[in-house]
């Protein structure tokens, strides 16, 4: 069904710094975590709990100083969105994309649109995406095109699936080429004329985020809403690394909030297994074993996104080719770990909480499908092979926006 878009949001609370940022995500993710398995079960788009996260001003810690934002380290926002996805991976896969696109402006906006459109942000408005399609040979292959119209804009036509963050946007950034084949950003109204966004996603997790799909037909685009993208992969870069470390940090984030709610189960609903010789599951030897098994792993993939995260700092204060490449390499080594991870604590929670578990009342089942879908979103296997030609040979790896 398609869906009308948001209403325009009063201004925003600004964030002063890391600090106030990381204790805002904190307190939030207190509150989502309250309605999260209710959502789940009746698939129900947070809407209200995305109004906050726009009011907090939460979505804005990235712009720049010198345009009045907080400029937020990259291990501050990572722990952003490690905190929200223990909350509702939902509510933090939404806002992934924002971050992205805010990131393209600072590279390649003029100054102009970074005035605009930072001041928008601000503001508390949303940017969604439509960038993936389906039906395509490879993820890669986009067939949207912007084309010259007579009058001195241009034109966008497609359709694009998996449009996380469209459906609530303000602005729909959507990936195109231009009639020389090169990528392109255009940053397109929610309400534009042209714009349908439909809520059509099905997928057995993630369920909340309303990764529909956006048909564009002829959507007229101002030439100063365009973001050259092409130009981001000419230079040393740190787009495909951020972009990564925020889907790591989701991963993370869902393993966390797995273990999180497989201690209260065993605590409050599970029984011990009588040959333990223990009044309670809590108690039960074997079960202690597990669990400190996970929890290592649990702490071990977050000391890796934390690693990620000082690395993209490190880059982003002197950025040059092996800099970049440093950074591409932790944050790749991040999410292969955390995919892994995040997997199996949230297969593990029903080994460890035992047969009530797995009763649908429980929702607990709402981890491993979110964890099993949003690992999906690219092949861990393939940054395998780029780790290990960065250590064998000192291969950098590609610029490109998947590592």
């Amino acid at each position: 069904m398609t869906v009308s878009p948001p209403a325009s949001r009063p201004a925003a609370n600004l964030v002063r710094d890391d600090a106030e940022a990381l204790d805002l995500a904190a307190r939030l993710a207190q509150r989502f975590a309250v309605g999260a398995a209710e959502r789940d079960r009746e698939r129900r788009i947070p809407r209200a709990e995305l109004d906050e996260l726009s009011a907090s001003g939460l979505l804005a810690i990235t712009v720049p100083r010198e345009h009045g934002g907080a400029d937020v380290r990259a291990t501050t926002l990572l722990e952003v969105f490690r905190l929200l996805a223990a909350a509702d991976p939902n509510i933090a896969q939404i806002p992934q994309s924002h971050f992205a696109y805010v990131n393209v402006l600072r590279e390649n906006g003029t100054a102009e649109q970074q005035r605009f459109f930072f001041g928008e942000v601000l503001a508390g408005k949303r940017f969604g995406n439509a960038q993936s399609e389906a039906g395509s040979r490879t993820v890669q292959d986009i067939q949207t095109r912007l084309s010259p119209a007579p009058d001195g804009q241009f034109v966008l036509r497609g359709r694009k699936a998996y449009s996380t963050g469209a459906l609530l946007a303000h602005w729909i950034p959507v990936l195109a080429k231009d009639e020389q084949d090169r990528l392109q950003v255009a940053y397109v109204p929610r309400d534009a004329a042209g714009v349908t966004v439909v809520d059509d996603w099905a997928g057995m997790g993630q369920r909340t985020t309303a990764s529909g799909t956006v048909e564009l037909d002829a959507v007229p685009v101002p030439a100063d809403r365009i973001v050259p993208h092409h130009l981001t992969f000419d230079r040393p870069q740190l787009h495909g690394a951020l972009a990564q470390a925020l889907h790591a940090a989701i991963d993370v984030g869902i393993a966390g909030g797995a273990l999180a709610d497989a201690v209260e189960f065993v605590r409050t609903r599970s029984r011990p297994w009588g040959e333990a010789g223990v009044e309670t599951a809590a108690e039960d030897p074997l079960t202690i074993q597990r669990f400190g098994e996970l929890a290592v792993r649990l702490r071990a993939a977050e000391a890796l996104l934390e690693k990620a995260g000082a690395a993209l700092d490190a880059a982003r204060a002197d950025l040059d080719a092996d800099s970049a490449a440093a950074a591409s390499i932790a944050v790749a080594t991040a999410k292969v770990f955390a995919d892994g991870v995040a997997v199996e604590l949230s297969s593990a929670l029903f080994e460890v909480s035992g047969t009530r578990s797995s009763l649908a009342e429980t929702n607990l089942h709402r981890h491993w499908r979110n964890a099993r879908t949003h690992t999906l979103h690219d092949p861990v296997r393939w940054k395998v092979q780029h780790i290990g030609r960065y250590v064998l040979n000192g291969t950098r790896p590609p610029r490109h926006g998947q590592i």
